[in-house]
C-alpha cells in the first residue's frame, strides 16, 4: 500500500493511494464511483488538467510536478467543472473533499509518495 505524505508538516494526506496508469484507468477516474472514502487517493499519471463532468462528489485536487511539488491545491472541486492546464504537472492526486484543508497542505509544498510497508 501507498501512501501520501507532505514533507513540509509532516501530515499525512492519503493513507490509501490508488494508481491509474493506463490510459483506460486515466478517462475512468473517479467516474461511476459514489464516494472516494476518506484517507483514499486516486493518481493520474501522466495528466496537466482534469475534469469533473459526470462525477457524483467534489473532490480535493493536488498537481505535482516532476520534482514532487504542488504546482496547484484545488479544495472541494464539485461535479461538472473543470481545470485548466497545468503545463508543469505531470501527475494530478485526486482526494475526498477537504483532505487538503485536514492536512495544511499548501501550493508549493513538496510531497512524498511512500510504500508503508517499508516504515
Amino acid at each position: 500500500m501507498t501512501r501520501l505524505l507532505n514533507r513540509r508538516n509532516g501530515a499525512l494526506i492519503a493513507s490509501d493511494v490508488e494508481h491509474a496508469r493506463s490510459v483506460r484507468e486515466r478517462l475512468q477516474g473517479l467516474l461511476g464511483r459514489d464516494s472516494l472514502p476518506q484517507g483514499r487517493a486516486l493518481v493520474i499519471a501522466p495528466c496537466t488538467s482534469i475534469h469533473t463532468f459526470f462525477m457524483r462528489f467534489t473532490i480535493d485536487v493536488l498537481f505535482v510536478d516532476n520534482s514532487s511539488r504542488i504546482v496547484r491545491a484545488v479544495g472541494s472541486m464539485r461535479p461538472w467543472r473543470a481545470t485548466r492546464v497545468y503545463p508543469t504537472a505531470t501527475l494530478v492526486v485526486e482526494l475526498p473533499a477537504g483532505s487538503i484543508a485536514r492536512s495544511h497542505t499548501l501550493e508549493g509544498d513538496p510531497v512524498l509518495f511512500e510504500d508503508s510497508n517499508r516504515v
